[in-house]
C-alpha cells in the first residue's frame, strides 16, 4: 500500500476512535473495530478469549523468535473541549492521552509488516490492551496467555512536547513506579469552641501532611527520584464541630526500587507516631500498583538506529513520573518503550488534548521497520 494511501486510512481510523472512545475495561465497541481492521488485512487474531482488547499475530515466512507490539486503547472520563470536527460524542470520554493514536499507529505497522512477511525472521504479536488508565488491563491480558512464548515487547507513548519525527529513547527507567496510600486518623470528635476535651483528626492531619514531606528532604539520598502527593482530605460535616475522624489519600512516585521499598516503612512510622503523641489513632493502608517503565539495555542501540535508518531524530527522553503498565510485562520480558513526537496543544489528560495526525505515518513506519530489526538481532 502506499503510504499516502495508508496515511489516509489511518487517520480515518484514529478520527472513527476519536469520536467514539470508551473508558477502562468497556472497550466493547473499540474491540470489535480493531478486529474488524485487522481482519480486512487478512491479519490473524488470536482467540484468547478476551471480552475487550485484541491479540494478533503475523507469522513471518521465515522461522525464528515471537515479539510483541503493545498499545493501549481506552479512553478518559473527560469532557472533551477542543471543537474539532470529530470531537468525542460520548458524554464525559475523550481519548485525552491519545491512545486512539496508538492503536492506529499499531495498526498501520500491522499492515506494513503484513505486506513484509517475506523479510520477517520470526513472528511480530500486537496486543491491544484495555485498562491501561486504571492499571489492570496488562494484567488481564497476560492472564489469558498474551505473552506466552515472546520473547521482547515494544511499546510507545505520544509525547506531546516533541516534534513530529522526533523519537525519545531512554536506557533504564523511563517512567515511574506508582503506589497509593490511604491514611485513616482516628480522634476524638466534640465542640470546635472546646477543643481542649477532643482530639481533633484535622490538626493531626495538618501535621501529617508536612512530615510525610520530610521523607523526600530526609529520608531518602538526593540522587533518588520520589514524590509523595496527598491528594485528598475527608473529615467534618459542619462548621462547629470537631469530627472524629479524617480519611487522607495520595500517590507516591519513584524511580528507584530501594526507594519504593523503603517509603512505606517511613510513612507508617510518622503516621502511627504523630497520630500516638496527640493521642489518636494513625493506620497507613497502602495499595501498590505499576512497576517502574524499565527498558532493557540490549534493545537501546537497536532502537536508536532504527529511527536514525528513518530519517528521525533520536532524542534522550526525559523521564516521567506518570505511570505505565506496560511496566508489567518488562517484569516478565525484556522490553522498550519509548517517546513518538506528535507536537501536541497540550499536556495528557487536558481537555483540549490534540496531535499531529502526520505522526500516524510515523509511527507505524518506526515500529514496523524496529520489528523486522529486533527480530534479526534476536536471530543471531
Amino acid at each position: 500500500m502506499q503510504t499516502e494511501t495508508l496515511h489516509k486510512q489511518l487517520i480515518s481510523y484514529r478520527r472513527d476512535l476519536h469520536m467514539y472512545p470508551e473508558i477502562s475495561m468497556k472497550e466493547y465497541e473499540t474491540t470489535k473495530k480493531i478486529k474488524a481492521w485487522l481482519e480486512k488485512e487478512n491479519i490473524e487474531i488470536l482467540d484468547l478469549g478476551l471480552e475487550v482488547g485484541v491479540v494478533a499475530e503475523i507469522k513471518g515466512n521465515h522461522p525464528g523468535p515471537t515479539i510483541a507490539l503493545r498499545a493501549d486503547i481506552d479512553a478518559l472520563p473527560i469532557e472533551e473541549k477542543t471543537d474539532l470536527p470529530f470531537s468525542s460524542k460520548i458524554k464525559n470520554a475523550m481519548h485525552a492521552c491519545g491512545h486512539d493514536f496508538h492503536t492506529v499507529s499499531m495498526i498501520g505497522t500491522a499492515i506494513l509488516l503484513n505486506e513484509r512477511k517475506d523479510e520477517l525472521h520470526g513472528n511480530v504479536r500486537f496486543i491491544f490492551q484495555p485498562g491501561e488508565e486504571i492499571a489492570l488491563g496488562a494484567k488481564y491480558v497476560l492472564k489469558a496467555g498474551a505473552l506466552e512464548n515472546v520473547e521482547a515487547i515494544f511499546g510507545m507513548h505520544n509525547k506531546p512536547d516533541l516534534p513530529v519525527g522526533t523519537i525519545g529513547v531512554r536506557e533504564g527507567s523511563l517512567m515511574a513506579a506508582v503506589d497509593r496510600f490511604k491514611i485513616e486518623i482516628t480522634g476524638v470528635g466534640g465542640h470546635a469552641g472546646i477543643p481542649n476535651n477532643a482530639i481533633d483528626p484535622i490538626v493531626i492531619s495538618g501535621q501529617l501532611i508536612s512530615a510525610l514531606q520530610s521523607i523526600v528532604s530526609r529520608n531518602l539520598s538526593a540522587f533518588d527520584n520520589a514524590v509523595i502527593s496527598v491528594t485528598k482530605i475527608e473529615a467534618g460535616n459542619t462548621w462547629n464541630v470537631i469530627p472524629d475522624s479524617a480519611v487522607l489519600e495520595g500517590t507516591v512516585r519513584v524511580f528507584q526500587k530501594e526507594a519504593r521499598e523503603k517509603i512505606p516503612q517511613l510513612m507508617k512510622r510518622i503516621v502511627e507516631g504523630i497520630a500516638s503523641s496527640f493521642g489518636a489513632k494513625g493506620v497507613l493502608k497502602w495499595y501498590p500498583s505499576v512497576s517502574t517503565v524499565d527498558n532493557s539495555p540490549i534493545f537501546t542501540d537497536i532502537v536508536k538506529e532504527t529511527g536514525l535508518q528513518l530519517g528521525y531524530e533520536i532524542v534522550e527522553a526525559e523521564q516521567s513520573p506518570a505511570g505505565e503498565d506496560f511496566a508489567y510485562y518488562q517484569e516478565l520480558i525484556p522490553g522498550y518503550f519509548v517517546w513518538m513526537g506528535v507536537d501536541g496543544t497540550h499536556e495528557w489528560h487536558h481537555p483540549s488534548f490534540t496531535i499531529n495526525e502526520d505522526a500516524l505515518i510515523v509511527a507505524s513506519n518506526y515500529f514496523a521497520t524496529l520489528s523486522l530489526n529486533a527480530l534479526k538481532q534476536l536471530n543471531k
